[in-house]
């Protein structure tokens, strides 16, 4: 079903929120209240999560303002990984968690992109949030260009996160979209990626994909509802149109030629 302004027939189906699969995390970098009024009035329908980048949380004016703007267009806001991380290596997660409360977080994310956390202890803090009512959100792969991950390494970590009790697993790309299941120049570790989803349900796992042909990949591969993520908030109405085969990139994809 389109929640589109006029009918178009032969559209592909779309997943409608409250969504399980077919997810799009669009990235704020610091977003103002009226750019957050802004997006939510015209895109809300496209977003599932709001991700506050990194730590822009921390010396964002109006914070409460903004995710109460969130929610009222029924997109869950939470604090980017790199947040629980800088409390982490100051141990101080236990204010982390304090501050979940204050702000009324719904979802955490839980990764090691920029610290090295055991996975152990990881595996330990997603049961811990899990076990209060959180929705959890948790990462695998390095924000750091030079630790490349063998297949059979990020199958294991990404298995271990569901099972200790992650909702989705991010496949992390950082906001340039140049790490992780990506090559340096952008472009996708296709055999990577295949390998990984043999082995993991595809609607477990949410792909960081910043680029227009990283999105388009994905759509293409895995069809309209794959869960995409680090969606710019100037690209989501694009990446709708993408998933719904409204723009070149994926056209063809699901229309039969004539």
């Amino acid at each position: 079903m389109s929640v589109g302004n006029f009918s178009l027939p032969n559209l592909p189906e779309r997943t409608l929120k409250p969504r399980r699969y077919g997810l799009t995390m669009v990235m704020d970098k610091g977003l103002g209240i009226h750019a957050v009024e802004d997006l939510s009035s015209n895109a809300a329908p496209y977003i599932d999560f709001v991700k506050l980048g990194w730590c822009t949380a921390y010396l964002t004016r109006n914070l409460e303002t903004k995710l109460k703007i969130y929610r009222e267009f029924g997109i869950e806001p939470y604090f980017g990984g790199t947040l629980w991380e800088t409390f982490y290596i100051r141990r101080a997660a236990e204010e982390f968690y304090r501050i979940l409360e204050r702000y009324s977080m719904r979802f955490v994310e839980v990764s090691d992109g920029s610290v090295e956390v055991p996975h152990e202890e990881k595996l330990r803090w997603i049961d811990f949030f899990k076990s209060r009512g959180y929705t959890v959100l948790s990462e695998v792969g390095s924000k750091d260009s030079t630790k490349v991950l063998p297949p059979f390494r990020w199958i294991e970590l990404i298995r271990a996160e569901l099972e200790a009790g992650s909702s989705w697993v991010i496949a992390e790309a950082r906001e340039s979209g140049t790490v992780g299941m990506y090559r340096s120049t952008g472009e996708v570790r296709e055999g990577l990626v295949e390998e990984v989803v043999h082995a993991i349900p595809v609607e477990k796992l949410i792909f960081e994909a910043p680029q227009r042909s990283q999105q388009a990949w994905f759509i293409r591969r895995f069809g309209t509802n794959v869960n995409l993520g680090n969606i710019s908030p100037e690209d989501i109405i694009s990446v709708e149109t993408m998933r719904l085969g409204l723009r070149g990139d994926t056209f063809w994809s699901f229309l039969e030629r004539g």
